[in-house]
C-alpha cells in the first residue's frame, strides 16, 4: 500500500518560515510529478507548487519568490520551504504525487494525497 505522510506544519508569526516534508512509502515503482496544495477554510483546494521528476518547478503567483519546492528522488521525499509567511498562507497543506506501484505482478498508476498538515500564520 502506498502512502504519503506529511510533517512540518505548525504555528508561526507573519514573516517567519516553515519547512514541510512529505515521504512516500510502500511498493513504489516510480514517482512522477509531486506537489503541494492547500485549502483554507471556506475555500477550494488550490495548487501551491509542483515539481517534475526532473526537478522542473512551477508555483502559484501568490507564493512565487517566497516558497521553494524540492524533492529527493532516492529518498522518495518532497519538501516545501516557506519563507516570509503571511496570514493568508494559513491553510491545511496537502502533499500530492503520481505514483506507479506494484499491484500483484502488474504495475498500476494512481494519484495519491497525504492526510494534510495545518499551517497557521499569525499577524
Amino acid at each position: 500500500q502506498v502512502q504519503l505522510v506529511e510533517s512540518g506544519g505548525g504555528l508561526v508569526q507573519a514573516g517567519g518560515s516553515l519547512r514541510l516534508s512529505c515521504a512516500a512509502t510502500g511498493s513504489i515503482v516510480s514517482i512522477n510529478d509531486m506537489g503541494w496544495y492547500r485549502q483554507a477554510p471556506g475555500k477550494q483546494r488550490e495548487s501551491v507548487a509542483r515539481i517534475t521528476s526532473r526537478h522542473s518547478t512551477n508555483y502559484a503567483d501568490s507564493v512565487k519568490g517566497r516558497f521553494t519546492i524540492s524533492r529527493d528522488n532516492a529518498q522518495k521525499m518532497v519538501y516545501l520551504q516557506m519563507n516570509s509567511l503571511k496570514p493568508e498562507d494559513t491553510a491545511v497543506y496537502y502533499c500530492n504525487a503520481g505514483i506507479s506501484r506494484w499491484y500483484g505482478t502488474t504495475i498500476q498508476w494512481d494519484d495519491y494525497w497525504g492526510q494534510g498538515t495545518q499551517v497557521t500564520v499569525s499577524s
